[in-house]
């Protein structure tokens, strides 16, 4: 018993070893993301931590990370082998914020956006009564419940598809454990509720996609001359390393800065603006800074987000999680039912309409999907454009919300058709061009 005891340590010892060379530069983010994510699933999601870790932290290498969490006091923990522990608090409102290594007071910012919650007495999905049944005469419901069946495959780890036909409900499904009410992670999905905000800022006569001299800090050197419409469009020429395989710029924003605006701000010129498309999460929230800086007060850009768009369109369930120092991450950190982000794209397909009233202008949609410059027709303002033939087998007109691991919201004007699904990162088996093949030719005659 006692050789097997020590041969037992020896191991763990061996283990510890293994971890120090080769993930200890990088432990810090390892555990800030399985804190962070633990935290946010449990408090807003309201799921199970130990699903939790099975699943959304169950990926090499944060699965290293063992977590747990505090219910009364409203954090998670998370560590490796006893090593460079991080710890996310929650606050009803503005989700949750990982602490800063060195800091061990948890608290943080407590100011939140005052929403409307107000019951819009319409059927879903323009309201919040029950939908109505419709049946459509040129839908084929057998080739759409085979399409269904293909994205629940047991491997193909999806959670959540719902799909908005002619402004009605068409189809919607989920798998055990999530629900029409189960609150899931758009992650880079939020980037586009931010374009969106600006859009609205831009409607309102506050900002134009040409001007420049953004911020102060530019004013005297050559980033002055980069433009909304180049910060939009990802062209600004700001240095930019987007690798979440290592220590990078956007991993040190997301789990190391206290305030995530700044990251991007501090960048120098690596190029001419509008030469070349480099996708930055940096750059979005960059653009939340962009956005605070056009209010009075911190308290009127927090409302704003929601008076002006997402309680506009009956998206209560919604949540956008903040920084540190109290700025919206725009860039990965919006949480909402399936149902409320289909909403979101419902706005888009009626070009910025809802409900009677012009959210965004039907010019600001067709900037949206206009290709940038350099990205092979795949990047917009902020949304994933299929101009360039990535989905070879669903109409050129689509263009999406899309976020790690798997989750869309796609648009496709042409087929009236709004398409979410949500999941784990999908298997090489499911594939998005089929699946969404599959929904639209479910869409013709007979």
């Amino acid at each position: 018993m006692n050789k097997i005891f020590k041969i037992s340590l020896l191991l763990i010892l061996l283990a510890i070893i293994v971890v120090a060379v080769l993930y200890y530069p990088r432990l810090n983010l390892i555990t800030g993301f399985a804190a962070k994510n633990m935290c946010s699933c449990t408090f807003i999601s309201e799921r199970e931590p130990a699903n939790i870790a099975a699943t959304d932290n169950g990926f090499e290498p944060v699965s290293m990370a063992k977590s747990e969490v505090n219910a009364a006091e409203k954090y998670a923990s998370s560590e490796v082998f006893g090593l460079k522990e991080r710890t996310a608090v929650f606050i009803p409102g503005i989700g949750c914020t990982l602490v800063p290594e060195d800091v061990e007071n948890k608290e943080r910012t407590t100011l939140t956006p005052n929403r409307s919650r107000e019951k819009i007495t319409r059927p879903y999905p323009f309201g919040h009564e029950k939908a109505v049944d419709t049946t459509f005469s040129e839908v084929n419901y057998d080739r759409l419940e085979t399409a269904l069946d293909s994205a629940f495959a047991p491997r193909n780890l999806t959670r959540a598809v719902v799909v908005l036909y002619r402004d009605h409900l068409l189809a919607e499904r989920y798998s055990e454990g999530f629900s029409e009410d189960t609150k899931l992670l758009g992650w880079s999905m939020t980037k586009s509720i931010t374009s969106a905000v600006l859009g609205i800022l831009h409607r309102q006569g506050t900002v134009s996609l040409e001007q420049d001299h953004l911020f102060e800090e530019w004013n005297e050197d050559e980033r002055s001359a980069i433009t909304l419409n180049n910060l939009l469009q990802m062209n600004s020429g700001l240095a930019w390393e987007e690798d979440y395989t290592k220590i990078s710029d956007v991993t040190k924003m997301l789990f190391l800065s206290e305030d995530m605006s700044e990251v991007q701000l501090q960048k120098s010129m690596v190029g001419e603006p509008g030469s070349a498309w480099n996708y930055s999460s940096g750059t979005t929230n960059l653009l939340s800074a962009l956005i605070r800086d056009q209010f009075d007060t911190h308290q009127e850009y927090l409302d704003f987000w929601y008076s002006e768009l997402i309680d506009k369109i009956g998206m209560h369930s919604m949540v956008v999680e903040t920084d540190l120092a109290g700025n919206y991450v725009g860039s990965s950190y919006a949480w909402a039912t399936p149902r409320d982000w289909a909403r979101f794209g419902l706005l888009y397909l009626n070009k910025g309409e809802w409900n009677g009233e012009q959210v965004l202008e039907p010019s600001w949609i067709d900037y949206t999907v206009k290709p940038t410059p350099g990205s092979d027709g795949e990047y917009g303002a902020h949304f994933w454009l299929n101009a360039g033939g990535v989905y070879p087998n669903v109409p050129k007109d689509l263009f999406s919300a899309n976020g790690f691991h798997g989750q869309h919201v796609f648009v496709i004007p042409s087929k009236d058709l709004v398409v979410v699904r949500f999941g784990l990162k999908e298997h090489p088996e499911f594939n998005i061009d089929t699946f969404l093949s599959r929904i639209t030719d479910s869409l013709g005659k007979g």
